[in-house]
């Protein structure tokens, strides 16, 4: 079966934590909105549905035959047994899901930085406060976070660099996609914190020498950043820390 993954067309967003993990297994799938048939309209009548059962809320989400998943981290909970990206021990996949869930929180600030007022409004029309909320991020939540990540890391008891059990896991991956945006986003903040983190740039050079995810990132299915995705570069938004 193939999977069909639903999510804005030319943004890698939220929608790339899923599409990594998918690349990654080789899994097959379908990024149903940048199908030139299908596109965006099929996702949004799934959306406003008045008579479908399970109805998602908003992308990115994910058609498994009748099954419908949405939110990041519970598809990656859904498809990291199945992808062979999740521990086998029950305890443990709980734990890469609180992880992945502490991901989506620090994707959420990120995004905060630039729409800090709401989201239905330009970036334009919130730069002053996006100016203060971005200075908080850059000088407490970026070492905060990464730092728990570093420290998760470290004290794996199974060790290997991964970030949960002894092998490769959707949260890797995750890991990997957070340090890509934020050196986007923030390359002077990332410049002066990245030393503090050696774990987390050991994993994210080696998720990305992994074969398969290689071949994704260098191909024209990795969308570029840009300023209508969650990580976007404003040069003064990335202050000094």
């Amino acid at each position: 079966m193939t999977y069909e993954l639903y999510y804005w067309n030319g943004i890698q967003g939220r929608g790339e934590f899923v599409r990594l993990a998918l690349e990654d297994a080789d899994a097959a799938y379908v990024d149903v909105t940048r199908v030139a048939d299908r596109g965006t309209g099929e996702m949004m009548r799934l959306m406003g549905s008045t008579t479908a059962a399970h109805i998602p809320f908003a992308p990115p989400f994910l058609r498994d035959g009748d099954q419908i998943i949405s939110h990041v981290a519970n598809i990656l909970l859904y498809l990291g047994p199945k992808l062979g990206l999740a521990p086998k021990e029950e305890a443990l996949r709980w734990y890469a899901n609180g992880l992945q869930l502490t991901i989506t929180d620090f994707v959420a600030e990120v995004h905060d930085t630039h729409h800090p007022i709401a989201t239905s409004k330009y970036y334009e029309d919130q730069k002053e406060e996006a100016k203060a909320r971005a200075s908080e991020f850059v000088t407490n939540r970026i070492p905060k976070f990464l730092g728990y990540f570093e420290r998760v890391l470290a004290q794996n008891p199974e060790g290997g660099g991964h970030a949960v059990g002894s092998a490769v896991s959707y949260v890797d991956l995750s890991l990997f996609q957070v340090i890509e945006g934020l050196r986007y986003a923030f390359p002077r903040a990332m410049r002066h914190y990245e030393h503090l983190y050696p774990n987390l740039l050991k994993l994210h050079a080696w998720v990305k020498a992994r074969p398969r995810l290689g071949a994704y990132l260098a191909s024209p299915r990795r969308l570029a950043f840009n300023e209508d995705g969650i990580f976007r570069r404003y040069r003064e938004l990335d202050i000094e820390p």
